[in-house]
């Protein structure tokens, strides 16, 4: 009888143990960071930045919108094709990071044309953090910084 109560006492715990790391308290905390628009040259424009997570939770940005466009969505450039998305994963305790050349963000049909020095205002929408509004500079249109 014993050796079964101690066999159940360890299943117990283990149980415990294992539900206590897959707690609901865990969320992601997201920080945006670098932020910039090039300046853009027709109706259309990109965005980039850094979204760090020092969270406990890997989050998702599943979509963005702008008073600059009416049509603002995520994609990502693989093999020099470019396609849309519907979701990035912010892992925790990880960086996203939308850049040239791979994932961005894209305006199209543009209400007007911001120009460098002006700062357009644009809302980030995650699964779990909810939304993140950020004002992104516009730099000029070759604007590339250089990764850290």
């Amino acid at each position: 009888m014993n050796r079964r109560s101690a066999l159940v006492g360890v299943l117990a715990l283990t149980t415990g143990l294992t539900l206590a790391g897959c707690s609901s308290d865990s969320k992601p905390e997201l920080k945006v960071t670098g932020a910039f628009m090039p300046q853009p040259v027709s109706d259309m424009a990109a965005g980039f930045l850094v979204v760090k997570n020092s969270g406990e939770a890997t989050d998702r940005l599943t979509s963005v919108t702008s008073p600059l466009s009416d049509n603002v969505t995520i994609h990502e450039t693989r093999n020099r094709t470019m396609r849309m998305v519907s979701s990035f994963e912010v892992p925790a305790g990880g960086e996203l990071h939308l850049e040239r050349g791979g994932k961005h963000i894209m305006f199209m049909k543009l209400k007007q044309r911001p120009k460098q020095g002006e700062k357009i205002s644009l809302e980030l929408r995650f699964e779990k953090a909810g939304p993140i509004t950020v004002d992104v500079p516009v730099r000029e249109t070759t604007y590339n910084p250089k990764k850290q």
